[in-house]
């Protein structure tokens, strides 16, 4: 397997002699585009994914993310593609080449506008939403605190009930329309209620309370309280390695073992492949259930999904999936189409003998388990990881959480959001001259890039499967994923800001239009002096001296872009070599010329709606690996009778006494008529 952009003209003469090797040609933008020259960092990928464009608050410049997190989603994004394709290559003979664009993996695997979204925005398709940034506090708001900050995220009912209980019942905030989301977030009396309550008190004890109430609900630290916290330290979250460098400990674990630097865990052996794959999509054939909410949840099996998988979405009335909340009676929104595509939705009630009997009868058929849930929640429904293996010893399970399966907070409920908050990340995402200007509220992060490397956890268990016959587990923790992203920040216990000058986001000509510069190196800062006329460029030759004068230099581009319009100044710097790029907004994307001429995105129709559904052509683009099939996500548990005759061989007559004992959940009558209404135009 290689992944390289340079290799790639020495590739086709050893794929003549290697019909299995599996490459990769890694570039910004790809090959053989109208931007495969031009340069980009993490703030152009920024800027041309529409990330840039959600980042920072109303009325303000938008504001850059922290770190690198573009390039570090995109190559979860690369790592799976690879993984999947050596999978295929290793049972079939098949191998194939990617020429991968890291503004491509980042616009999937970062926060993808037109992907699935947290259930916060009732699934509404990106016209709907607002195009600029959000205003300041409006959604998983935080309140200060005697010694800090705290966020909560008030989702789901019974999340609002526990809040509302321990608030002490206030009598102004008693009605029934408090319980759905948009009430709360129209009253103009909640919030100020919210921060008198939580005012005054300490952190930690509103974290404790908080959880015991079920809110869920995260203290605000910094990178260097949550690597020293009791949680990162019982985790080995960090390690040390040989030469003293203090180090994530690795993404996930297998098996309990970390995948880390210094992890002593030795490869697998390397025996022959006793498994055939296939030689189309690399997962076809398999089969697998999902078990997944929200966001992470959706990600991992739907990308086994879009490889070929036959993925059973497995749902419950009692509990329905956070993401079924949508602006549509029926529970289906562009949203949630893009989510849980290539998927089948099957009604069980888990809680029931029957119910759980007829689930460890499909794990029995399946290859894979997903889940993200809190630790021990299958457990209590007697469901837990040595019941699922001792059905099916073959079976590779896939569990997610906020903090991890171990630990002290592995029973937190958690959201991205708070992940954000617990980690650092939130006091990072600030604009200097304002400590309460946290910018990072609608943004969708690691929830889409853990879903990716849950995906690849599954994919290195199939592997080691095609040898041993054997299935494992693998566990990721979101705030671990993060962690890893800010790997340079862990000897500092700071997220790191601007490495040049200029670095950063301009006004340019037009209503509420920017541009992106950044400077890499003395000779992009030369190229770009000439360009705008700065004077006595040289005086400035090292990044040092460029920061120490950022301030004049600023206000010279500033002028200088003022004066242009953002796509023409870019094309200007591009020619010159320097990264730059005008900041897109998410309608845009479809049309912009790159795109497609990628061919990146596809446009499909749904049967239970009248909107379109937007997503990827493709994991990652490649002549040798066919599209994503184009089933559509179901309603819950609309395929529930035609799944379990398929793949336990019942017939309707068990099927009829299952449905009438309550064991299985097939679509409802209201739901139907819900879609079959809103697809009339009755709704």
């Amino acid at each position: 397997m290689i992944a390289s952009a340079a290799l790639w003209p020495d590739l086709a003469h050893l794929r003549e002699d290697r019909p299995d090797l599996v490459s990769m040609a890694v570039s910004d933008f790809g090959s053989g585009n109208s931007l495969s020259d031009w340069k980009a960092t993490g703030p152009v990928l920024d800027a041309m994914s529409a990330m840039l464009s959600r980042s920072g608050i109303r009325g303000r410049a938008p504001l850059l993310p922290p770190g690198d997190l573009a390039y570090q989603c995109a190559a979860a994004q690369a790592a799976f593609a690879l993984a999947s394709a050596l999978y295929r290559a290793l049972g079939s003979g098949h191998g194939a080449h990617f020429d991968f664009s890291a503004l491509e993996g980042a616009v999937q695997a970062l926060d993808p506008g037109f992907g699935i979204n947290g259930s916060a925005t009732l699934g509404k398709p990106v016209g709907l939403l607002d195009q600029g940034r959000p205003r300041k506090g409006f959604q998983y708001p935080i309140f200060q605190c005697a010694d800090g900050y705290v966020r909560i995220c008030l989702l789901a009912k019974r999340q609002w009930r526990g809040m509302f209980e321990w608030m002490g019942r206030p009598a102004q905030f008693a009605a029934p329309e408090f319980d759905a989301m948009a009430p709360r977030y129209a009253s103009p009396d909640l919030n100020p209620a919210l921060a008198a309550f939580f005012s005054g008190r300490m952190r930690e004890d509103l974290e404790r309370e908080g959880q015991a109430h079920g809110v869920p609900i995260s203290g605000l630290r910094t990178f260097a309280e949550f690597i020293a916290s009791d949680h990162a330290m019982a985790r080995q979250a960090v390690a040390e390695s040989a030469d003293g460098r203090r180090l994530p400990n690795g993404i996930l674990t297998i098996d309990g073992a970390r995948m880390g630097p210094v992890s002593e865990v030795r490869a697998s052996p390397s025996g022959s492949v006793q498994e055939a794959t296939s030689p189309d999509l690399p997962f076809a054939g398999l089969r697998v259930l999902d078990l997944g909410v929200i966001v992470v949840g959706a990600e991992q099996a739907r990308l086994l999904g879009d490889y070929g998988a036959d993925v059973l979405k497995i749902e419950s009335n009692a509990f329905p999936d956070g993401s079924r909340q949508s602006y549509l009676k029926h529970g289906m929104s562009v949203s949630f189409g893009a989510g849980h595509r290539n998927k089948r939705s099957v009604g069980l009630d888990l809680r029931s003998k029957r119910g759980r009997e007829l689930f460890l009868d499909l794990v029995r058929q399946a290859d894979v388990v997903c889940s993200n849930f809190k630790p021990g929640t299958l457990e209590k429904l007697g469901l837990g990881r040595e019941v699922l293996r001792d059905a099916n010893p073959r079976i590779v399970l896939s569990e997610s959480s906020a903090f991890g399966d171990s630990g002290p907070w592995s029973g937190r409920m958690g959201y991205g959001p708070l992940v954000r908050a617990a980690t650092g990340l939130t006091l990072a995402w600030r604009y200097p001259d304002d400590p309460e200007s946290f910018s990072d509220a609608i943004t969708v992060y690691p929830d889409h890039v853990a879903g990716r490397i849950c995906a690849l956890g599954v994919v290195a268990l199939l592997i080691r499967r095609l040898r041993t016959g054997k299935g494992g587990l693998s566990c990721v923790s979101q705030a671990e994923v993060m962690l890893a992203h800010f790997a340079e920040a862990i000897e500092t216990g700071e997220i790191g800001g601007e490495r040049d000058a200029p670095w950063g986001v301009y006004p340019a000509r037009g209503d509420d239009q920017w541009l992106v510069i950044t400077v890499r190196s003395t000779a992009d800062w030369l190229a770009l002096a000439k360009l705008i006329d700065f004077p006595d460029p040289c005086q400035l030759d090292s990044p040092a001296k460029r920061l120490s004068a950022k301030p004049r230099i600023d206000a010279h581009v500033a002028r200088w872009v003022a004066q242009h319009e953002p796509h023409a100044a870019a094309q200007l710097l591009q020619a010159q070599g320097i990264p730059a790029a005008p900041m897109l907004r998410l309608a845009e994307l479809p049309g912009q010329p790159l795109y497609r001429e990628r061919g990146f995105f596809r446009s499909e129709g749904h049967p239970w709606m009248r909107e379109t559904v937007m997503g990827e052509s493709f994991v990652a683009f490649s002549f040798d690996m066919a599209p994503p099939p184009g089933r559509p996500a179901p309603l819950a548990g609309e395929q529930t009778r035609e799944a379990l005759a398929e793949w336990l061989g019942l017939h309707d007559a068990e099927l009829d006494a299952l449905q009438a004992e309550g064991a299985i959940e097939p679509v409802s009558p209201h739901i139907l008529a819900a879609a079959r209404d809103h697809i009339a135009g009755v709704n």
